[in-house]
């Protein structure tokens, strides 16, 4: 738990920088879309601030598409710039308070297929900007008076799962991620009570739902990649983007996974690595990573699934000092696009890390030393060798 805190201490000092950054400008009143975006507070629990992020563009999809930005490779300041110009607009709800008018609201807006003309009015003038551990940043904030959308286009399979009300939560949002639907879209239904079985659904507070679906995602692919052959080779896989670099290295041994995380000389402070795994049994408890170990894992198991292949998995990542924390959005999708470039491939696991250790900052015996797997993993390959010759 200590390295958890530690991590989170270090994103705090990072993402102080933001709070100089410029947000939307709003009054009381705001005529314009919504994504469509839905934000779930966790403050006050069972009791939270629910509501629409809404903007005065009239294109405004691509504010809230993380699986967007980085294949179209936006910026770290596009991305701000998108977010900080969300306007949050709240009201305090009942996690089991349904079957209301503005939930149901939030409900269509979290199942529609493109952004929504939206109107809406607040008590007072939104203010300051909320920057997530786990989440993405957005702008100001206000209570709403008045909340008003267009007819909305629902999306045929989230509409589907919102009308079956036997559906267990985690078989609708395995069910939907196998049919492509993007992984934002079923985060947000799901963070609003949109599926499950009836007398389960609630809202979920956003930064918890990101979590479990990419965590429900995950474990549901597992149990197929756990019963497919293992790869024949070592794979290295790699991507750069908004300061970050990513290594992927996936070995011929049954289901094991590592993340990895260094976070390097920010304001000349000391590099920290922060690192968690499980083994074939799978994971107890909370990762210390937080929320990018699942956004990694889901990632990992994907690009396994869909290769009908096993592997052990370790990621390096890499942040240097121009990075900005923008959500775990950062792990799970600048890691399915590693994902889709072809591999590096190698004979040994020592060739492999040899060229890892050639593309970090860092080196790889500073990440074994951080952490548990990988370390042990190398060391059995050496004492397999000595015993073989």
């Amino acid at each position: 738990m200590a390295m958890m805190k530690s991590k989170y201490a270090y994103l705090k000092e990072i993402t102080k920088q933001l709070y100089n950054m410029k947000t939307a400008e709003v009054s009381t009143e705001l005529e314009g879309t919504t994504p469509p975006s839905v934000f779930i507070g966790s403050y006050n629990y069972p009791k939270v601030y629910a509501g629409p992020l809404l903007t005065s563009e009239t294109n405004s999809e691509i504010m809230d598409q993380p699986e967007s930005w980085i294949n179209n490779h936006s910026t770290q300041k596009q991305i701000i710039d998108y977010r900080l110009n969300l306007v949050r607009g709240k009201q305090t709800i009942g996690i089991y308070d349904l079957e209301n008018n503005y939930i149901e609201k939030l409900q269509e807006v979290s199942m529609a297929s493109r952004s929504i003309l939206s109107e809406a009015e607040f008590n007072k003038k939104p203010q300051g900007m909320m920057i997530g551990r786990e989440e993405s940043p957005h702008g100001p904030s206000g209570t709403l008076k008045k909340f008003d959308i267009e007819n909305v286009k629902w999306d045929h399979q989230l509409e589907k799962t919102y009308y079956d009300t036997d559906l267990k939560a985690a078989d609708a949002v395995d069910i939907l991620h196998k049919k492509d639907i993007p992984f934002s879209q079923i985060q947000k239904a799901f963070s609003v009570g949109s599926m499950g079985e009836a007398k389960n659904r609630k809202l979920v507070p956003t930064r918890w739902s990101i979590t479990a679906v990419d965590t429900t995602i995950a474990n549901k692919l597992l149990e197929d990649v756990k019963y497919y052959p293992t790869i024949d080779t070592y794979h290295v896989y790699e991507y750069e983007s908004l300061g970050n670099y990513y290594a992927i290295v996936e070995i011929p041994t049954p289901w094991q996974f590592e993340a990895m995380e260094a976070f390097i000389n920010y304001k000349g402070q000391k590099s920290m690595i922060f690192t968690d795994y499980e083994n074939n049994k799978g994971k107890k408890g909370y990762s210390r990573l937080g929320g990018g170990y699942y956004a990694a894992k889901m990632a990992v198991t994907e690009q396994l699934y869909n290769d009908k292949k096993q592997a052990g998995v370790f990621v390096f990542r890499e942040a240097d000092e121009t990075y900005i924390p923008l959500g775990v959005f950062n792990m799970r999708e600048n890691i399915r696009y590693a994902l889709r470039q072809k591999p590096h491939e190698f004979e040994t696991l020592t060739k492999a890390l040899e060229y890892v250790d050639s593309r970090l900052k860092l080196t790889v015996d500073e990440f074994r030393a951080a952490g548990d797997l990988l370390d042990d993993t190398v060391k059995q390959r050496q004492t397999t060798l000595d015993q073989f010759f």
